[in-house]
């Protein structure tokens, strides 16, 4: 696969080593030269100079050829711009944009252009690792509709399938954690005491969804 990279920042240089380990084909692009110098001794791919969305310098990266793209300088509006010259003018398959302003990152996530949101993403994972439940989503299409999100469930909840979670619940498990191993439920899958949930479920639905799980069940019948 080739991957173009914009931005040699910690984000740029860590992910084009990365995809490089794993045999891809990386350029990378960064309007300072000095920033290359992030890179380790061992990286074989090109170093373009240039601003990551003038599209001769995309060009001279290889995006005509690129299979995906990675914006990921300091600056929101470079990103974006990048992210959309990539998708749109050189119809590059997989585009991702680094993006610092969340309300941002859910606007370009209608428009097709995954993101990620450092700050709410870094934020989440120290929630996390601190003991609590995630508010957000793990996962989000790119058109923003459907996402799968971990559940906090009521303790009468436990017991019930999985085919009757979801008609209840109007979310679909997509997979439980049972004692630190990940299981994909079938039809008569039943919840059982510490199950972490993870469901599908329509974003729009998703703070209703949140609610009514974590609420006693009225009606388990």
């Amino acid at each position: 696969m080739r991957v173009v990279i914009m931005g040699c920042g910690r984000v740029g240089s860590s992910l084009a080593m990365a995809m490089q380990k794993r045999g891809h084909q990386v350029s990378i692009i960064d309007r300072d030269p000095a920033a290359f110098t992030r890179l380790s001794d061992d990286f074989t791919g090109e170093q373009i100079v240039g601003v990551g969305f003038d599209r001769e310098v995309l060009t001279r990266a290889g995006i005509e050829q690129a299979d995906s793209f990675a914006a990921v300088s300091s600056g929101d509006n470079s990103n974006i711009i990048a992210a959309r010259v990539a998708r749109e003018t050189f119809d590059v398959p997989r585009v991702v944009a680094r993006i610092y302003d969340a309300k941002r990152a859910q606007v370009y996530e209608r428009l097709g252009i995954p993101t990620v949101a450092t700050v709410p993403w870094t934020t989440e994972r120290f929630v996390s690792a601190l003991g609590e439940t995630s508010t957000t989503t793990e996962w989000r299409d790119p058109s923003g509709t459907i996402a799968i999100a971990q559940l906090d469930i009521h303790e009468s909840w436990i017991g019930i399938t999985s085919v009757k979670f979801q008609e209840l619940s109007g979310a679909r498990l997509s997979f439980l954690n049972r004692h630190g191993k990940p299981i994909l439920p079938e039809a008569k899958t039943v919840l059982q005491q510490d199950d972490i949930v993870f469901a599908s479920v329509r974003l729009d639905d998703l703070a209703g969804v949140r609610a009514l799980v974590a609420a006693p069940l009225a009606h388990a019948d």
